[in-house]
């Protein structure tokens, strides 16, 4: 499922192919915990979905650095 996000740091709206379901995401969003409905996604996809950030502004803010 294609979601649509607005970053809480840019305000750019971006979108995510998530392998997620609209129970899951209403599941979720009525107050269960998102690691408890989505155990599937990575820690990357569910920043995704709380906060908006792309993976690349994830990567900036918690200031990860690459894997070289």
């Amino acid at each position: 499922m294609v979601v649509e996000m607005k970053s809480i740091l840019s305000g750019k709206t971006s979108s995510m192919d998530l392998p997620v379901t609209d129970l899951q995401v209403n599941l979720w969003r009525s107050g269960m915990l998102i690691q408890n409905v989505m155990p599937d996604l990575s820690i990357e996809q569910r920043e995704f979905l709380i906060t908006g950030m792309t993976v690349e502004e994830q990567d900036a803010f918690f200031n990860r650095e690459e894997d070289e």
